[in-house]
């Protein structure tokens, strides 16, 4: 059975005394009684006992004072230790289960609703052209820059607002606008946008959005210049060819009427787009693919060509950190060749293009592709994937001694807590074993590949390994006068009082081996499988 991590937190508790999500409060009373007169720290008096006696004790008591009050066993049903420590907290007059979740949910709500208010994602873009020809001339490096920069914030699930601005400046010419765009959720399948735009562009404008079907969506727009009147209307219909492919149909009204057509495909390996775009006496067509050659790192090409442009960019990208990400790009065309250098943190974008010349060369061009694409490869093979590999490595040594330290943290938990079961797991045994009843022989709990070749195997002996923790006391002490054992389903059994998880992050199983009645048997379980022992098809 594979790992279960939602709602694994919310199961800790009832791990710690077994119990099944599902206990009523007799039967939390119950467990609650059965670990107390073990872990009680009274009924020792050696220094160190006493020590593991009240450390446990605690956890018990902190279980059972929050399964026994109904408030808080609720918001940790739901919410988990999360819930309880983030002050969730429900007043004395709810009573009903029902009234109860509601309250709930009204706080989450309201906690979500101030998250939501503090929630601010910014983007933003700097252009900095440069020309080599021009800085040979002696007239500078820098042709011109651009910067556009825009804040959202979500006021609420429905309400959205947007507010950005860009600014321009090409030799002696330069100018900006400054655009507030506000959006509401009509419903779950449509929404409206009002736009607001003052400055070179100075505009007004509403649109709509909404889902047709399940695979199709439509937006209609319209925009009126507060320059001189005119009115640009907007449709877009976009649909879901398949799971990974979409295409687009777009037009266009106005004082620059066009018609565009497109489509994307995405997938883990890599993403193709194409656009044709028909407008009054110009044409325009884009095709661009980009691979994956790794989760750091990717290629892609480009082709445009039109009554404007014809031109063929290759290049590519590594990402260098979590946030951040470097690309270089290569493009020949009837403007030039030119660089491009991108750096992308976060919602944030540097791009620097840098025309090398204006003159088509073809030793000029393959030079330009082939010495930074050389020097490239030299630095990766020698300079930055020996780097990589090194961190990594280093990276990989840190997590395996803190796993390590935290297994032994939690191996010591597990072995303090099993020597105060040990008095009392004996005195079971031996009780079941004058009557013929439940004696757990061998009980092994880890790695699932590990504790599944004991169960297969007809073999009797085991190795000891860091993976495997041995759970035979707690098992016995766990066995009912009736001569039966029940671990319960959905409950994660490394929080079982003297289990422990000896190997983080792997599947892990139950093996037991055990004798009833004069006979021999043995089950392997998954970590969150039910366990009801004597059965008669564990019989070897």
């Amino acid at each position: 059975m594979e790992e279960q991590s939602e709602g694994e937190d919310n199961r800790e508790l009832y791990a710690l005394l077994n119990l099944s999500p599902e206990a009523s409060d007799e039967e939390i009373r119950k467990a609650y009684r059965q670990w107390a007169q073990v872990y009680h720290p009274d009924k020792y008096q050696a220094p160190l006992m006493k020590d593991i006696a009240t450390e446990n004790f605690q956890r018990i008591c902190e279980a059972y004072e929050i399964l026994s009050d109904p408030n808080k066993r609720q918001i940790y049903d739901i919410y988990g230790m999360e819930g309880l420590k983030s002050g969730l907290e429900l007043g004395p007059r709810l009573d009903k289960a029902e009234e109860i979740k509601a309250e709930l949910e009204r706080l989450k709500k309201m906690k979500e609703s101030r998250k939501m208010m503090s929630q601010f994602q910014s983007s933003g873009t700097i252009l900095a052209s440069m020309s080599l020809p021009h800085f040979l001339d002696g007239d500078g490096l820098f042709r011109g820059m651009a910067m556009t920069s825009e804040i959202q914030s979500q006021l609420s699930k429905r309400n959205a607002v947007t507010v950005g601005g860009n600014l321009a400046v090409d030799g002696n010419k330069g100018g900006g606008a400054a655009t507030a765009l506000f959006k509401h959720q009509i419903s779950p399948v449509s929404s409206l946008e009002f736009v607001a735009s003052s400055g070179l562009r100075s505009l007004i404008g509403l649109q709509t959005s909404r889902n047709l079907s399940s695979h199709s969506a439509a937006t209609m727009g319209i925009a009126m210049s507060l320059q001189d009147g005119s009115l640009n209307l907007s449709n877009l219909w976009t649909r879901q060819l398949s799971e990974t492919a979409s295409g687009h149909i777009q037009l266009d009204l106005g004082q620059q009427s066009s018609i565009a057509v497109g489509w994307q495909k995405k997938d883990e390996r890599g993403s193709a787009s194409g656009e044709v775009k028909i407008g009054t006496g110009s044409f325009d067509t884009t095709v661009r693919y980009t691979h994956r050659f790794s989760p750091n790192s990717l290629g892609c090409i480009a082709g445009r060509f039109g009554s404007s442009a014809l031109e063929l960019e290759v290049g590519g990208g590594r990402k260098i950190s979590k946030f951040s990400t470097v690309r270089w790009m290569y493009t020949v065309g009837i403007q030039g060749i030119f660089w491009k250098f991108e750096l992308i943190r976060g919602g944030q974008k540097l791009i620097i293009p840098v025309l090398l010349t204006r003159h088509l060369s073809p030793v000029f061009a393959t030079g330009a592709l082939v010495v930074p694409a050389s020097l490239y490869l030299v630095l990766k093979n020698f300079c930055i994937k020996p780097y990589y590999l090194r961190r990594n490595k280093q990276k990989a040594l840190e997590n395996d001694e803190k796993t390590s330290n935290q297994v032994q943290e939690a191996r010591a938990a597990s072995e303090k807590a099993q020597t105060l079961l040990q008095n009392v797991a004996t005195r079971k045994r031996n009780k079941q074993l004058e009557t013929g009843g439940l004696v757990i022989m061998r009980a092994l709990y880890g790695n699932q590949r590990i504790v599944n070749n004991l169960n297969s195997s007809s073999e009797t002996s085991f190795e000891s390994t860091s993976e495997v923790v041995d759970v035979t006391v707690p098992l016995n002490f766990l066995v009912n006068d009736s001569g039966q054992l029940k671990l319960h389903e959905g409950v994660k059994k490394s929080g079982i009082m003297g289990f422990c998880d000896p190997c983080p992050g792997e599947l892990k199983q139950l093996y037991v081996e055990y004798v009833y009645a004069g006979n021999q048997y043995k089950v392997c379980v998954g970590d969150y499988e039910e366990l009801l022992i004597p059965q008669g098809t564990h019989r070897i």
